[in-house]
């Protein structure tokens, strides 16, 4: 198949190669299960599964006893919050988030809501910000817990993590973040956080494995198990371990602790290139604030166009997605846009670009010539 440039990465990423080469043999030759402890197939993978672990734990600044495998982001986040729901079970519970989060987390806490919980979403401001004055008055005497993802999956937009974790010690709340598009893009750290959810593939990893970053040695309370069955990973998630996508997981959280640091500078250069020349097409407007984001993600909205042919002309030749967390060509509004303050048109009509590993100078320079044929002609309609 011929593809289009790729610049969804924000999406999914592409296995490394070396992530690959890692997980091959545990498809074959040691295709054991890490919880037979009585033969070497099942010392094979339960050493391998330790390793992955020691390099996760290293990625986000844990300890490797505190990483949790799950199969994914989602599953980490239900683990993560309705595990703290169910574990003050019988007690008046409020927990405090924000609009532009994740549907996996807006949803997982409208569940909650269902069943008693008190839910306040913080709004943003026309960057994507939330105001932290806000958020210390939104604070009740039974408030369990603040939810906060790390980067929006939409914009880029970094929330203050440092002075959320501030108010958390502060006030003895714990904090969960979702950190899935944080890790292994920009360093992130675990002190003073309690939950923390990541996926392996979004930092060039393999689907369907992820982790949740649980704290040990704190006097609030650990998630509840929500899968139960043989009492695997300290019993918070049963189940057998997906010994490969762990290996690979490993390996991709090694690669981007070295080269992070690196590859984000480069990105951040590609993506201002890039940001740069489409703003200076009449009628787009960036949504977020310049700073405080991500180096690789550019959410831009195009006046004047009609959403569904923008996206669908645009992905001929480079692969994007809308500003909706939705990844349908025929694009819904996007809730994270309407919360910043866009109309539904406008929002439909927004492209997030989200760069990556394999991202070129002349792949940029060909997406801009495109980009900027779709939107001359798309007007001219």
């Amino acid at each position: 198949m011929n593809y289009p440039i790729y610049l969804d990465y924000n999406a999914t990423t592409p296995c490394a190669p070396e992530v690959i080469e890692a997980m091959l043999p545990y498809f074959g030759s040691h295709f054991g299960n890490a919880a037979s402890k009585s033969h070497p197939y099942g010392w094979v993978a339960e050493n391998a599964v330790a390793e992955a672990r020691e390099h996760i734990a290293n990625l986000i600044g844990a300890k490797s006893k505190e990483i949790i495998f799950t199969s994914g982001a989602t599953e980490a986040i239900n683990l993560g919050i309705k595990g703290i729901f169910e574990s003050y079970f019988g007690e008046k519970q409020h927990y405090i988030s924000c609009v532009t989060e994740h549907k996996a987390v807006l949803d997982t806490l409208a569940e909650m809501e269902k069943e008693g919980a008190e839910i306040t979403l913080l709004p943003v401001n026309s960057s994507g910000e939330i105001s932290l004055e806000e958020l210390e008055k939104s604070i009740l005497p039974h408030t369990k817990m603040i939810c906060l993802m790390w980067a929006n999956n939409e914009t880029g937009v970094i929330h203050p993590i440092e002075k959320v974790v501030e108010i958390c010690e502060r006030k003895n709340l714990i904090f969960f973040t979702d950190a899935v598009q944080a890790a292994g893009k920009i360093p992130v750290f675990t002190k003073g956080i309690h939950l923390m959810a990541i996926s392996a593939h979004k930092l060039y990893g393999p689907k369907g494995v992820g982790a949740l970053y649980v704290r040990h040695n704190h006097s609030l309370p650990k998630p509840l198990a929500q899968i139960h069955g043989g009492g695997h990973e300290k019993g918070m998630r049963s189940g057998t371990l997906n010994v490969p996508g762990i290996v690979g997981f490993g390996k991709a959280a090694e690669l981007r602790l070295e080269e992070m640091k690196s590859e984000g500078q480069r990105l951040e250069l590609l993506r201002n290139k890039l940001e740069s020349e489409i703003l200076e097409i009449t009628g787009t407007i960036l949504n977020s604030g310049q700073t405080h984001r991500l180096p690789h993600v550019s959410n831009i909205s195009f006046e004047g166009v009609e959403g569904e042919e923008l996206l669908k002309k645009v992905n001929q030749k480079v692969a994007v997605s809308s500003g909706s967390a939705c990844t349908s060509i025929s694009p819904k509004p996007s809730h994270v846009l309407a919360a910043m303050g866009l109309s539904s048109d406008l929002g439909r009509a927004s492209i997030r670009f989200s760069l990556g590993k394999n991202t070129t100078e002349s792949e940029i320079e060909i997406a801009l010539n495109w980009v900027k044929k779709v939107a001359s002609e798309l007007r001219m309609l």
